[in-house]
């Protein structure tokens, strides 16, 4: 274990001075990462959660100055997040959820990533902003603030109340049969709507108090969701969708999800519909923004035209207006406080390389008047509304990763540079190129290129595939943190003098609906593996590239994809790191409804096995690194062992690393490091031997 150990670090000396290294892996793993940005309702107060290197903390800044204060102190990197951040109705507390891991499955359950002989807990904590005082309340989760300080929280599918200012213990406001899973009190704060999930079908219902009958609201046999009271508190809007599983549909063809959008008024039982969907595939998009504007007019999100676009739905007259009209995506959106404004994140602007970047745009309901808020070559994500005209939003650059941002006016101000390290080589970082190619069936790929100038003329290269697949990796730091992480490993690799191209394949956010929805994609024929590898034989291509030494490297759908190319075309990629990769796809499909009845599926078992790396493990000649941790909530550890299992049945090498403890998302900041400092290790090893 010495001899490795000692090995390892002479390798990375050896390369440092050899190829011109100029920082290192846990350098630029510093990057700076806020999340959970919210906003007070009453005065002008803004909260975030920020990350340094695994020490979540919650900040505070208000106006008129905004200087960042530090509220929490946790100071050791114990991969506990903070997340559910928002102010009592008052704005005198905050309040936040510290443990589990909110971007995966079984989010509530307890992340133990230092390995503790007691597990940490998942709590909601409270913190007094007169007094500064931090205490927990409760161990649990789902967290929302009612009028004045009234915290609800959602524990074993039922609804349980406190009051922030009160040293009693928490109660459970009725009992109900099923799982509560969303709540919102009408805007005077006495009634409680909530949706109650039965299984086959989901109901309204509005509680009162304890002495009063739960009051249906449109009670069917379908699944409604997505409360929302008019301003007067007489109405509630929500959306509707079939109920039940449906009949057994061909698995491999893809069909239009219905839903509407419905009015009640809740002295009735009875529901209008004021909307429907298109019955198109497109028109299929089922989680959309749903919030009232005034008495008269509600906002949703659609991808009825092609694109994420806000509409405008006049409640009168039933018509419609498209609020953000153009070829781009709109996400991350916030009402104002006055209910008549929106704000949201868009990947357009003047540049066609806006395409690959997040500006903030915010739009009028009624008269749909749209404002750009920002432009430029930076990355604003995640924006919030401080009172009805000035902004906070996430802001980043190439080369700069993300702050807080305020805008009021025409001034906009970053907050908290100073928690930037040090040592965190910002001034060394490349700006990425955006580039784009051609599938071989003709499809149009866009991707980005970190190349560090001078150099050897006969590079190696490495394709880095995202996971999700739902998303977009941009031309700068990304707002997600899983994502900020790979940007800072391209970064790195680059600076070692690799070409990395970083691929945007189709079933990816930002392109539009035939990009993001393809058919013949995933478990149905993996379209979109043409991307992967059209993108190695771009580098391939490039005169500065050395067309023998290209690697592959990407985790989750990406850790797929990486599987893929190594197994299908090892003469093409030469070397890959496979991290928390899906590598059988047997039973994906069962997320088709009565899938086991579906007249297709002896078919679509063998296109779920074609599609899978496994079935090409006869052709997989490159070495490859596994690497996943055990208590992966999005893609089971199962996915490597029995890979791995298969790979020593063939005799076949490889490389594997296991995380105790640790999650999909590197929830211990040490651990995200050894993870990327083995991965660049490895693409060099392979790929930098003379």
């Amino acid at each position: 274990m010495k001899h490795t150990i000692i090995f390892t670090l002479l390798f990375s000396l050896i390369s440092t001075l050899s190829f011109g290294q100029s920082f290192t892996m846990e350098q630029v793993g510093k990057f700076s990462f806020p999340s959970e940005l919210t906003s007070s309702e009453t005065g002008q107060k803004i909260a975030w959660a920020m990350n340094e290197q695994g020490k979540r903390n919650v900040y505070f800044a208000e106006s008129p100055d905004f200087n960042p204060r530090k509220l929490t102190s946790f100071n050791e990197d114990d991969g506990q997040e903070i997340s559910s951040l928002q102010f009592s109705k008052d704005g005198n507390w905050l309040v936040f959820v510290r443990g589990g891991d909110h971007g995966g499955g079984n989010a509530t359950s307890t992340v133990n990533a230092q390995n503790l002989p007691t597990l940490p807990k998942v709590e909601i904590w409270k913190i007094n902003l007169t007094s500064g005082k931090v205490e927990t309340i409760i161990e649990s989760d789902n967290p929302y603030l009612g009028k004045d300080h009234q915290l609800l929280f959602l524990k074993g599918g039922q609804v349980w109340g406190v009051d922030l200012e009160s040293s009693e213990k928490p109660k459970q406001l009725f009992e109900i049969k099923g799982n509560v899973n969303e709540v919102q009190y009408s805007p005077d704060g006495n009634q409680l709507a909530f949706v109650v999930n039965r299984g086959t079908h989901s109901m309204i219902g509005i509680f009162e108090n304890p002495n009063s009958s739960i009051q249906w609201i449109a009670p069917s046999f379908h699944r409604d969701s997505n409360i929302a009271w008019s301003p007067d508190g007489s109405k509630i809007g929500f959306v509707r969708r079939p109920g039940g599983s449906g009949a057994a549909f061909p698995v491999l063809e893809p069909r239009h999800s219905p839903w509407e959008i419905h009015l009640a008024n809740i002295k009735s039982e009875t529901s209008q519909k004021l909307w429907e969907a298109p019955k198109t595939l497109a028109g299929s998009y089922t989680y959309p923004f749903f919030a009232f504007s005034g008495n008269d007019h509600i906002a949703y999100l659609s991808y009825e035209d092609g694109w994420q676009h806000l509409y405008s739905l006049d409640i009168n007259s039933k018509t419609t207006n498209l609020l953000t009209p153009g070829n781009y995506m709109v996400e991350q959106i916030k009402q104002s406080p006055d209910g008549k404004k929106l704000t949201f994140s868009a990947n357009t602007g003047p540049d066609q390389e806006d395409l690959d970047r997040r500006h903030i745009g915010s739009v009028d309901i009624t008269s749909g008047e749209l404002t750009w808020e920002t432009t430029g070559s930076g990355i604003e994500a995640y924006p919030v509304w401080i009172g009805n005209e000035s902004l906070a939003f996430f802001s980043a650059t190439a080369q700069r990763s993300h702050l807080v941002a305020v805008k009021r006016g025409d001034n906009t101000q970053l907050l908290g540079e100073n928690l930037i390290p040090s040592d965190f080589p910002q001034s060394q970082l490349v700006t990425p190129k955006q580039i784009s190619f051609k599938a071989p069936d003709g499809t149009t790929v866009y991707g980005q290129l970190f190349e560090k100038e001078g150099g050897s003329s006969n590079k190696p290269a490495v394709v880095f595939v995202h996971g999700g697949p739902q998303r977009q990796m941009l031309l700068g730091w990304s707002y997600m943190d899983y994502y900020s992480n790979t940007y800072s490993i391209n970064q790195y690799l680059a600076n070692l003098g690799f070409v990395v191209l970083s691929v945007n394949y189709r079933l990816g956010i930002g392109y539009g609906y035939d990009f993001h929805r393809p058919s013949g994609a995933y478990y149905q024929g993996a379209v979109e593996y043409q991307d992967v590898k059209a993108a190695g034989q771009y580098l391939a291509n490039l005169s500065q590239v050395n067309a023998e030494k290209i690697g592959i490297y990407g985790g989750s759908y990406g850790g797929y994809l990486t599987a893929l190319a190594l197994a299908r075309d090892s003469d093409l990629f030469k070397v890959g790191v496979d991290i928390h990769g899906v590598h059988d796809l047997d039973g994906r499909y069962d997320l088709s409804p009565n899938y086991e009845q579906a007249p297709d599926l002896d078919l679509a078992r063998e296109t779920a096995w074609k599609s899978s790396p496994i079935s090409d493990l006869e052709t997989w000649n490159s070495p490859v690194l596994f690497i996943h941790a055990d208590d992966d909530r999005n893609v089971p550890v199962k996915q490597t062992v029995d890979l791995i299992r298969r790979f020593e049945e063939l005799g076949k090498p490889y490389e594997s690393i296991i995380i105790p403890g640790d999650t999909h998302h590197w929830m211990k900041w040490s651990n995200m490091i050894k993870v990327d400092q083995a991965t660049a290790d490895f693409l060099q090893k392979h790929l930098m031997k003379n």
